[in-house]
């Protein structure tokens, strides 16, 4: 598996000056630009050239065609939009996204990479006073320009979507329309990589964590009908489907990254009792996850720009760490890089071998493949501990010895150099889980 991730990191292997690397100085570059804005929020004005959200969108659309330039017009600059109302925004308001479009050899076949462009202060409605927004959320739409400017450089099999998204402050109306835009073009969404409040290090009590990002990823899909549901129950794979998959996947990818941080694969949807971007890609059941900073300090989300006492309170550039934003970014760059070069994830593994001391392992054939890894573990297990590599050829296996009572099993597809899809987690033969959408879900 090693080697597998560390070409997936080799992208940021070679030194900051030869440009392979995330840059910490570029990345407060670009927070201090989205800053400058004065508010981003959703409901201030879409028409003012120097201040406001529209300003904010047209400065990262402008830099994507800036990054596209360098690199022959490899990366095709859109806006999508649809008009919301709602408590939020009452007299409703029209959501724009800005997407970067880096078309790969299959070009429905996504990876999608994204953070919030909208800021706000502790009112929610509070469309004109100054809202920096530097964490919450400049930090994720830095991240997101930083990949494409690393990512442009190279040919992928998927296409890579760089997304600034509107309103999610005002109930994650970006992220809807994304999602629902991937759905009505048709994409198969092989990951979400949601960035949100991705650039700090002091938490709440002054306490620093520097050396971990949190992952949050869901078990059980919300987008699941009940019988799929209780047939993933009945399989024992509420750790296995393909968002915690995604997790699991990145964090193995950030092991192989020199001086990277660790992974906290956090085994939930999002933080206790909040929520974010990712979540309507769940409910439509694409792989989605959130990256986010290993401690929160809850005085700079939200708030007014005042001090109180000793408190500063406001989401201002000065509490932010660039460097430790440069390591977030390596870990998107490097993950999107592996699963762009990969194929697509098998769509279902079926498994035999009830009454026997043999597993017996079938999947359907990826088109354009160059082999599959069969993956076991104990059940008592979180990670895999066991793989066979299999030729292109191959739709099964037996795994001799191997009792399925007790064990585990998984399969992923891989391409001619080794990078390695997300694995498809394997259950009883009987029909694949199928979203209430009727978008067929790409790992199970």
């Amino acid at each position: 598996m090693q080697t597998v991730l560390l070409a997936g990191a080799a992208l940021l292997a070679a030194p900051a000056a030869a440009q392979t690397a995330p840059d910490p100085a570029r990345l407060k570059a670009d927070v201090e630009s989205l800053v400058s804005f004065g508010t981003r929020h959703t409901l201030s004005s879409s028409t003012d050239p120097r201040r406001g959200i529209g300003a904010a969108r047209r400065w990262f659309g402008a830099e994507l065609k800036r990054i596209a330039r360098g690199c022959g017009g490899c990366i095709a600059v859109s806006e999508i939009e649809r008009s919301f109302t709602n408590d939020r925004a009452p007299n409703g308001v029209n959501i724009v996204d800005v997407l970067g479009i880096q078309r790969g050899r299959d070009p429905n076949r996504v990876v999608i990479v994204q953070g919030h462009i909208d800021s706000r202060v502790s009112d929610v409605m509070n469309a004109t006073s100054d809202a920096p927004g530097a964490n919450d959320d400049a930090s994720g739409v830095a991240l997101v320009l930083e990949a494409a400017r690393l990512l442009s450089r190279r040919t992928f099999d998927a296409t890579i979507v760089y997304a600034a998204l509107s309103g999610e402050e005002q109930e994650l109306l970006g992220a809807t329309l994304l999602a629902e835009t991937a759905r009505a073009r048709g994409w198969i969404v092989t990951a979400v990589l949601n960035n949100d409040i991705v650039g700090n290090t002091v938490g709440q009590d002054g306490t620093r964590v520097a050396d971990r990002v949190r992952v949050f990823s869901e078990g059980l899909r919300i987008s699941e009908d009940p019988a799929a549901q209780l047939l993933r129950r009945g399989n024992g794979g509420e750790d296995d489907g393909p968002s915690r998959a995604l997790a699991k996947a990145i964090d193995r990818v950030a092991d192989g990254i020199p001086g990277g941080l660790d992974v906290f694969v956090n085994r939930r949807p999002d933080r206790f009792g909040r929520g974010g971007d990712h979540e309507p890609f769940l409910r439509l059941g694409y792989p989605a996850v959130r990256f986010s900073v290993g401690i929160e300090n809850y005085d700079q989300q939200h708030q007014d720009l005042r001090r109180e006492g000793t408190r500063d309170y406001g989401d201002t550039v000065d509490k932010m760490d660039f460097p430790y934003l440069a390591r977030v970014t390596a870990i998107n760059a490097a993950t999107i890089a592996r699963l762009a070069t990969a194929p697509a994830a098998p769509l279902d593994v079926t498994l035999r071998g009830a009454l026997g001391s043999d597993t017996i392992v079938s999947w359907t054939a990826v088109p354009g493949a160059a082999g599959y890894r069969v993956h076991w573990r104990r059940n008592d297990a979180q990670d895999w501990t066991d793989h066979s590599d299999l030729p292109a050829s191959a739709t099964g296996t037996t795994l001799t010895g191997v009792i399925v009572d007790d064990t585990f099993v998984g399969v992923s597809s891989l391409a001619a150099g080794g990078e390695e899809s997300l694995a498809t987690f394997g259950g009883r033969a009987t029909r694949a889980a199928v979203p209430p959408t009727g978008t067929p879900a790409p790992a199970r």
